[in-house]
């Protein structure tokens, strides 16, 4: 028996998801998060060996940031992104934090149970989508954006200034003005618009 933990802000995602998982005899929903910091908690929970995790959350703490909590802890479950973005920001980011896998919310349930056996087995579950994406950023490293370039390049898309980034990021403005400097050169571009512009093209960083 699997046991899940979901985690996800919308209650309707959370109910259509218990009832599609629990039709699965060897799937079985101990708790349900409706923030990040509810998953960090619950997934702490005696037995649970798998944590779906959305990445958008209300609050401060988003679904990156609960997976790399939860799996520094010791014995951690593991854990599964299931979520609405697709971004090289977002996969990276999810994958470097320790996530298991990464499926979109649309993939089809079949997909999506057998995901949850392979991650909950230790393995790699990556939906299609997403591991063409990871293979097109590897043959685009030259452009790929590191995951704090991609943070800064967002908060410049939100229209923070550098020093608005560096006290978001806990950065110097300095530091901020050299990972800039290097995202220019990767994406071939001159200005902050152009670097946004270019990154949202190639999907290194969410639209709008």
């Amino acid at each position: 028996m699997i046991r899940l933990v979901l985690s996800d802000d919308h209650p309707v995602v959370r109910a259509g998801m218990r009832a599609l998982l629990e039709a699965e005899p060897d799937l079985h929903v101990v708790a349900e998060a409706s923030t990040a910091e509810e998953a960090v908690s619950l997934a702490t929970t005696p037995g649970v060996d798998l944590v779906l995790m959305d990445l958008q959350f209300p609050g401060r703490l988003q679904g990156v940031d609960a997976t790399r909590r939860i799996r520094a802890t010791p014995g951690a479950p593991r854990v599964l992104v299931l979520t609405n973005y697709d971004t090289d920001a977002d996969i990276l980011g999810a994958i470097e934090a320790g996530a298991s896998g990464y499926l979109l919310k649309d993939a089809p349930p079949g997909e999506l149970v057998a995901a949850i056996r392979a991650a909950a087995a230790g393995e790699s579950a990556l939906a299609p989508a997403v591991a063409s994406r990871l293979d097109a950023s590897q043959r685009s490293a030259d452009q790929r954006l590191t995951v704090r370039e991609a943070e800064v390049l967002a908060l410049v898309a939100a229209g923070s200034t550098n020093r608005e980034i560096g006290q978001a990021l806990f950065l110097s403005e300095a530091t901020v003005k050299s990972h800039l400097v290097h995202i220019f050169t990767k994406l071939g571009v001159g200005s902050r618009t152009a670097a946004v512009a270019k990154a949202r093209e190639l999907g290194a960083i969410r639209a709008g």
